[in-house]
């Protein structure tokens, strides 16, 4: 169909149909199991890690439908915490939920269908970042890892308490910052975006390029990370999904030999409402990523920059970049 502008053709975060010529539709759905023991929390992570996907295409949510599925036996005041959570931080948002629908489930899982309305050409996608783009994350990475050792009780309290307070923080303000460098009623210079969640920074970075037709580099040293989270993964300790991320991207990442497997996980980590992921024109990138610290993204940072159009993809993954980048941190 020709109003389709992004769907299972071209993978992304969010599927966008076109109304008009000067309306698109942009929805997402998005629902998780359990990343911590209190519902609320639960409900209002579950959230922001739906809305991102709509933030991941440069545009504003409109509104969205509730997925829950509960055991019988559950307990309603759980389901009701759950609920709430998620809410509120939709109302943060200042996006209204309309509905839902809840089916019964062994385990409990929740999340959101979000929608927005966009004029086409403000829509950010996975694809169209260009060599010499700068890559730009806007919040650190280890969520897996430190939400596996939480459960496990193996995470210490400041571990704990700065991991849910990043898969709390909206995408919001960093989709608008984008918005606002990238120019009115566009996104000039900010070439692509998606968020980091399931795939890990690796994985989808790897997809923008695939989307794009190019390379990137990558330097280890300046990625943000979770603090105190690299000591648990020396230990070992890493969710199942982040071990097979790694995997799949054996053949796709071309790494410095003195990087090592716990720095190799963290960097395929299987995240929850886990930061954006920008590709910026090298004239926009410092203007940009000053403009993301002043909006409270302190750890924003470019993380790498993307190398040369190729038919197949690859990530080099480098200990630390050339002198010659440090201007663009």
């Amino acid at each position: 169909m020709e109003n389709i502008l992004v769907g299972l053709d071209t993978p992304d975060d969010a599927a966008v149909f076109l109304v008009n010529r000067d309306l698109a539709i942009v929805q997402t759905v998005d629902f998780i199991t359990p990343v911590v023991d209190d519902p609320y929390l639960f409900g209002q992570i579950s959230a922001a890690n739906a809305l991102s996907d709509i933030w991941a295409m440069g545009v504003e949510p409109l509104f969205a439908l509730n997925i829950v599925a509960y055991p019988r036996e559950g307990g309603l005041e759980h389901l009701a915490e759950i609920l709430r959570g998620g809410a509120e931080k939709c109302a943060e948002a200042g996006v209204a939920i309309l509905g839902g629908h809840s089916i019964q489930d062994p385990e409990p899982k929740y999340g959101l269908t979000v929608t927005a309305l966009a004029r086409p050409e403000e829509i950010l996608r996975k694809g169209g970042a260009k060599p010499g783009d700068r890559l730009i994350l806007t919040k650190p990475i280890g969520v897996g890892v430190a939400t596996t050792a939480m459960r496990a009780d193996q995470a210490n309290p400041k571990v704990a308490e700065e991991t849910v307070k990043l898969m709390l923080t909206l995408n919001r303000e960093a989709a608008r910052v984008a918005r606002e460098v990238g120019g009115a009623g566009g996104v000039r210079g900010v070439h692509a975006c998606t968020d980091i969640t399931g795939f890990g920074l690796l994985g989808h970075l790897w997809e923008m390029l695939r989307n794009s037709g190019v390379s990137a580099e990558v330097s280890l040293g300046s990625v943000p990370i979770i603090p105190g989270v690299e000591d648990l993964a020396r230990m070992g300790i890493a969710p199942g999904g982040t071990r097979r991320n790694l995997e799949f991207l054996r053949d796709k990442v071309h790494w410095d030999p003195d990087i090592a497997e716990p720095h190799r996980l963290l960097l395929a980590d299987a995240m929850t409402s886990g930061g954006l992921l920008f590709a910026a024109g090298p004239v926009v990138a410092p203007t940009l990523l000053s403009a993301l610290r002043e909006a409270g993204l302190p750890s924003a940072s470019v993380i790498g920059h993307i190398i040369e159009e190729t038919p197949q993809p690859h990530i080099t993954v480098k200990s630390e970049f050339p002198g010659r980048f440090s201007a663009f941190d």
